[in-house]
């Protein structure tokens, strides 16, 4: 498949539909809201009605806090709604935020997820199909329905499912019951290429799919402006942000793989004490470089072409034009970056 190019819409209800119009018309293939501070389906809704050509989605959606007939009757709505435009993004956040934030039990994520992706196929078998509901696995069942609580069939039943992943289990997920994975920023290109792809790919095998129909998104930060200078403040709030991540105890793998495990632990002692501002500085320019691609707009495309050639499917690329040159620099942008070689190209 060809390299598409995708993009972050924002939550801001009331600026989505310029927004997303303005997005379409600079060139891109996707956009996607995801769930921090706002409900990440509601702006959907909206970049659903403004828009005619774009894939659109949750980047993530946080899974376990919503039963999966929830998760999987908004998913049914904005798939009727867009004509098969939507892309159902899901994450399982770590431990923490599950028990302590939202306030649901934890149990081990990737047999739970995979247990929430078959109940919502069960559950969608049954409102297209009319299969009667017989599904029980082992965190939820799906075996009571009636006419009154079915939508009905629509055009596009194939919701495409995408993952995000850190770490091997859930990547192997990704290639065996997903459609694709949504690769963390907090992934080196060293650790996405010898650790993530490998699992994703292994997990397709597992299913007898097609590797070439496997979407793989995301991984690394961006870091970028339009002048050496907008960079440098981009730059550094990237380090904020490496360093909050590499803190979460599940991802240290990636901090490991690169001999950094005394910086992890020493990360995650600090931001038990609430010592933000002391965790940036532990974060090296020579980690910036492993998780980034930095550079101005202009010496983007490149760079881009020398991390993701051969990796993804889809890019990532943030930019707020406030000109009509500067609109036709990201058209130019964009399109350079659809030639970069994708994943089994």
């Amino acid at each position: 498949m060809p390299m598409t190019v995708g993009t972050g819409v924002g939550a801001d209800m009331a600026a989505v539909p310029e927004r997303a119009r303005m997005l379409e018309r600079l060139g891109y293939d996707s956009i996607s809201v995801g769930e921090t501070a706002h409900n990440p389906f509601l702006p959907l809704v909206l970049v659903a009605e403004h828009t005619e050509r774009m894939k659109f989605g949750s980047s993530v959606a946080i899974a376990f806090p919503r039963v999966p007939h929830i998760t999987a009757n908004i998913a049914w709505d904005l798939s009727k709604y867009s004509g098969g435009r939507f892309v159902l993004g899901l994450g399982t956040q770590v431990k923490g935020h599950n028990e302590r934030r939202f306030s649901v039990p934890w149990a081990p994520p990737g047999p739970h997820l995979r247990d929430y992706i078959n109940t919502m196929r069960a559950i969608w078998d049954s409102w297209q199909n009319g299969t009667k509901p017989d599904y029980e696995g082992e965190f939820y069942q799906y075996k009571l329905t009636s006419p009154f609580f079915n939508p009905g069939p629509i055009e596009h039943p194939d919701i495409p499912i995408i993952i995000s992943a850190v770490n091997p289990f859930n990547a192997r997920l990704a290639g065996e019951v997903c459609d694709g994975i949504a690769i963390h920023g907090f992934s080196t290109f060293r650790y996405i290429k010898e650790v993530l792809i490998p699992a994703v790919h292994e997990g397709a095998r597992r299913a007898g799919k097609d590797l070439s129909k496997v979407q793989v998104r995301g991984g690394g930060f961006i870091v970028t402006g339009r002048t050496e200078e907008e960079v440098a403040k981009a730059r550094e709030r990237s380090r904020r942000q490496i360093s909050f991540y590499a803190s979460t105890r599940s991802y240290s793998n990636v901090m490991k793989l690169h001999g950094w495990a005394d910086e992890a632990a020493q990360l995650h002692r600090l931001s038990i004490d609430g010592k933000w501002d002391d965790m940036v500085g532990l974060i090296t320019d020579d980690m910036m470089e492993e998780f980034c691609v930095i550079g101005t707009w202009d010496e983007l495309p490149a760079k881009m072409r020398e991390k993701f050639a051969g990796i993804n499917t889809q890019i990532s690329f943030g930019a707020d034009p406030t000109n009509p040159d500067e609109e036709e620099q990201i058209k130019e942008i964009i399109a350079e970056l659809k030639t970069i070689p994708a994943l089994g190209d």
